[in-house]
């Protein structure tokens, strides 16, 4: 039987491949995160992207009568491609694990996450969480989510492929 690190390890061309040459982030979101549920058997496994938020758009007094988007400049985490049940839509910056990881701007491994403080649950049935930022240049763009029904689902080798598989999502 492989071990979990053979799998990555197996996965890691197939993912190299569905990104070389294609340009859409949100087609090679789709297709990786397809790729892990099916390899892994996560319970929900998908992206959020980093999106201005929705806020109040309302004319300037400075601008001359133009619209003020400052408030809707705001970003927050906005649902990606996904496999899995429903999910929640948006996250805020460094709320839950997602925001979380967002702000700190490093991976997050989560064994319980009824031990998380300020943790977001979209289902009762996670029982563990990893988070990935997927970088473009300096600037996190999105987040791998990956959450499982298991406790202490991931580990070190977990991060250490996921975190492979999401820099080849901006690689040009």
């Amino acid at each position: 039987m492989e071990s979990k690190e053979q799998r990555y390890e197996r996965l890691l061309p197939q993912v190299a491949a569905l990104c070389d040459g294609e340009s859409d982030l949100i087609a090679k979101m789709a297709n990786i995160s397809a790729l892990l549920h099916q390899e892994f058997g996560f319970w929900w496994t998908g992206f959020y992207r980093v999106a201005p938020a929705c806020g109040v758009i309302r004319k300037s007094s400075e601008n001359d009568g133009l619209m003020d988007y400052s408030e809707a400049g705001r970003n927050e985490l906005v649902l990606g491609p996904f496999q899995g049940p429903l999910a929640c839509v948006r996250i805020g910056y460094g709320k839950g694990v997602c925001g979380t990881a967002w702000k700190e701007r490093r991976t997050v491994v989560v064994p319980n996450v009824e031990q998380f403080p300020g943790h977001i649950a979209c289902s009762s049935e996670s029982r563990s969480e990893i988070v990935v930022p997927v970088f473009q240049g300096d600037e996190v763009v999105a987040v791998l989510d990956i959450d499982s029904r298991d406790l202490n689902t991931f580990d070190e080798v977990d991060v250490c492929w996921l975190e492979r598989i999401a820099a080849l999502l901006t690689t040009d």
